[in-house]
């Protein structure tokens, strides 16, 4: 009677501490992250964003159904990620939704209200049971904040010859920064000014126009003249693009971006070393480029780099359209490796350019980095792959290295830089140098001189034509920023340069989470068909013969002990 009790009272104990966790547990969520690239651990700057979020915000999730496998763990990270995100903070709700779901002319309504903001699907081919078939998957998040909203693609772009499974665990390293991102830009009622300079020849607003609508919905985008101005306030205008300037800076100019620089303000250089483009080169049988005098080139030294007037030739490069026949008295055309147009896949793990499709670049010259007098990091973000060389001018440049096969032992040097992000101490570069004119209007509009900058950053990229759009030629329509219409594919220029300026223009640190990597631990294919049987047999065998000699050993022991308590 008195062991019945006490057994009684341990399983009454037993049930009230099991209670008790699950209450403790539904008010204070925790865990430990035990992987080894700490995937389950947010970073500072997202908690912070998370637990200030002041109301209410929903978030609906267009991956609820059944996937196939891949698809399946960006449901599972992407439910994971949110679900930390509601414990930090209540305020924070989500739903998944199959909007393939209901009726056929409910779907296509559906469809076609998605279509509208700018969410399209992913047509997949599933196998199932040696069966093909295809199906319309929406890998889209929709975050609600008060009237706002704002869609987030989940899904990153496949590179041709990289393995899928290696983009969708790039699309699950890069979720915390995409929802911390809209966060942010949910939040944030005050937009910033982003200008473009104007007066050196800079591109005009068309040729600029998709990079500018995509940069309106979270900026103020603006032209600005420097001719007209004295300063540029850099808390009124915290980002300049100098795109693709073909005329000389005059030296009141300079020490106008100069000063801008040294009081905080922040850079993105789009430049073109040389006059060259695919239309001088069809006009003339052998054109000769020439350099573009910007007067620009003091300028970088200072700062820590140095453009060089020469053109980056790689194998790896996109085509272009060329007549290589007739067939009676048509033309016949095909799609030829136009090698001074490089493909850039990055190579670096850097926020800016982790996880991006490769960037298409039009005569970039190499940059090479140069000490400073400042401590300044110096990050290559795009460079040449590893087949590539560059040709010095002045040199003709014609199509007739197209008529031969490319020799890959002339293609001998590799990573040749053509994007560089400086970051750290800049000195003026008219440091000992300004003169009586410039301190006099200095002090017209009650301003000093800034001799240095502790820490600021911009970006030289060595090729200005990448940021431009084209049209088409019958409609006049602006085509995406990076479109290759001969290819038919769009790449990853317009990514490049929204998340550089998002660099440049970041304070809540949210960037830090581009840099998350998850390890992809793929499965050996052939390894795994080779053992199928083996590893089929330990998995089936092993778990009956613990069973059955886990049952041997229970009924041996079971008999022995009643076997003594009967002699007793």
């Amino acid at each position: 009677m008195i062991e019945k009790n006490k057994n009684l009272i341990n399983l009454l104990l037993l049930t009230g501490i099991i209670l008790l966790v699950n209450v403790i547990a539904n008010y204070q969520h925790t865990f430990i992250d035990l992987t080894e690239e700490k995937r389950f651990t947010l970073t500072q700057p997202t908690v912070e964003i998370v637990e200030g979020l002041p109301d209410v915000l929903y978030v609906q999730v267009l991956l609820e159904g059944e996937f196939p496998a891949g698809f399946k763990r960006l449901q599972t990270a992407a439910e994971d990620m949110l679900r930390q995100f509601r414990n930090l903070n209540p305020n924070f709700e989500y739903e998944f939704v199959n909007p393939n779901e209901g009726e056929t002319q409910e779907v296509s309504l559906r469809r076609e209200e998605l279509a509208k903001t700018g969410i399209y699907p992913v047509n997949m081919r599933i196998v199932e049971s040696g069966e093909t078939s295809e199906r319309l998957i929406y890998p889209y998040a929709v975050f609600n904040f008060g009237s706002r909203s704002l869609s987030v693609n989940l899904l990153e772009n496949e590179v041709p010859g990289v393995n899928p499974q290696v983009t969708i665990n790039n699309s699950i390293s890069l979720l915390e920064y995409k929802f911390a991102n809209a966060l942010v830009k949910l939040r944030t009622a005050f937009k910033p000014t982003i200008a473009f300079t104007e007066g050196q020849g800079e591109a005009e607003s068309a040729l600029l126009a998709d990079l500018n609508r995509n940069l309106r919905e979270y900026f103020q985008v603006g032209r600005i003249t420097l001719d007209s101005l004295y300063y540029v306030d850099p808390t009124e205008v915290p980002l300049m693009v100098v795109a693709r300037p073909t005329a000389p800076f005059s030296e009141r100019n300079k020490f106008i971006l100069d000063q801008y620089i040294m009081k905080g303000g922040k850079v993105l250089w789009l430049i073109n070393k040389l006059n060259v483009n695919i239309d001088s080169i069809r006009r003339h049988q052998n054109f000769i480029p020439w350099e573009n005098d910007l007067n620009l080139d003091d300028l970088f030294f200072k700062y820590g780099l140095r453009i060089n007037a020469d053109m980056v030739q790689d194998l790896e490069c996109s085509r272009i359209p060329m007549v290589v026949g007739r067939v009676g008295s048509q033309n016949q055309m095909d799609l030829l490796p136009w090698f001074y147009y490089p493909l850039v896949a990055p190579k670096s793990d850097h926020p800016i350019v982790k996880a991006l499709d490769r960037i298409n670049l039009f005569f970039p010259s190499t940059i090479d980095t140069i000490r400073t007098k400042g401590e300044v990091e110096k990050t290559v973000l795009l460079s040449s792959s590893d087949n590539s060389r560059f040709q010095m001018i002045p040199a003709q440049v014609n199509f007739e290295i197209l008529r031969y096969d490319p020799e890959p032992e002339r293609f001998n040097r590799s990573h040749l830089p053509m994007a560089v992000l400086l970051e750290g101490e800049f000195y003026s570069a008219f440091e000992n140098r300004v003169t009586q004119e410039m301190e006099e209007t200095l002090r017209s509009l009650d301003l000093s001189f800034t001799p240095k900058v502790e820490n600021n950053a911009m970006i030289i990229v060595s090729d200005g034509d990448m940021a431009l759009n084209s049209f088409h030629p019958n409609t006049g329509e602006i085509r995406p920023l990076g479109y290759n219409p001969y290819e038919r594919r769009v790449y990853a220029n317009r990514d490049f340069l929204l998340n550089s300026i998002e660099y440049l223009l970041d304070d809540s640190g949210i960037l830090e989470a581009r840099s998350r990597e998850v390890k992809l631990r793929l499965l050996n294919e052939v390894k795994a068909r080779a053992e199928r049987t083996h590893w089929q047999l330990l998995n089936i065998a092993v778990p009956i013969g613990f069973m059955i000699l886990f049952g041997f050993v229970y009924n041996y022991l079971r008999k022995r002990r009643f076997s003594v308590n009967e002699n007793i």
